[in-house]
């Protein structure tokens, strides 16, 4: 297997006033291409933190992340923009869509600084609303959606730049039952066809369906699971 993320011996401190707010505590993982993972703990736990970081969004206190081999801490912010961009979708639990832009606009919208022709852009963000099942749904704003179909843009939108890994934070938390059900039955096939997905939650449906569990509790890693 290929390692994909190295996270190792990190911590992470936040600054709050005079104080130091520790968030993650020598936190060690190996994440290997094609896996699928959940990272569980309680609100408070580091699980945000630890996301973020793999993300490229912030760096380690200490330690390092290491994504495809480039270690985080080593590149300048330019290089760390052009990393995340390259290697990393998101997927949030708000959706994070612009409300003026049709979903085509907004899956289109992550391409605009790779080097694609509009056309290419346009082509490719059909093509991604298709895999999702929104082929029909393609011209409707963010507010003429469903929360389910709003999450299913958002997945397209985190898959414009062929990303190595996709990043979602409780991509079910505004979803019922049925629907969060849909989303993660796309992850699922999204896996199947060889996405990393990494998964940061407190909710065990959504766990159920990763290969492997690590739980977090006060910024230290406090467990593992491999699922049958």
């Amino acid at each position: 297997m290929t390692t994909i993320v190295d996270v190792v011996n990190v911590d992470k401190t936040y600054r709050m006033g005079t104080v130091d707010v520790p968030a993650l505590r020598d936190v060690n993982i190996t994440i290997n291409d094609g896996e699928f993972i959940s990272i569980m703990g309680p609100s408070g736990s580091g699980k945000s933190t630890l996301m973020n970081l793999i993300g490229c969004l912030d760096r380690p206190t200490s330690g390092d992340i290491i994504i495809r081999g480039r270690n985080v801490n080593k590149l300048s912010d330019n290089e760390l923009a052009h990393l995340r961009g390259k290697e990393v979708g998101f997927v949030f639990q708000t959706f994070n869509l612009i409300p003026r832009m049709d979903a085509l606009r907004n899956v289109e919208l992550p391409m605009i600084y790779q080097e694609l022709s509009r056309a290419e852009r346009k082509a490719k963000a059909k093509k991604l609303l298709i895999d999702v099942g929104l082929g029909d749904r393609m011209h409707h704003k963010p507010m003429e959606l469903s929360g389910g179909e709003r999450q299913r843009v958002a997945i397209a939108r985190a898959l414009a730049n062929d990303p190595t890994i996709l990043l979602a934070d409780e991509p079910t938390g505004n979803l019922d039952t049925k629907t969060g059900a849909e989303i993660l039955s796309l992850f699922k096939k999204l896996n199947d066809d060889g996405r990393t997905i990494i998964t940061v939650t407190h909710d065990p449906e959504i766990a159920g369906y990763s290969e492997r569990i690590i739980r977090l509790r006060d910024g230290k890693i406090v467990g593992e699971k491999y699922e049958s």
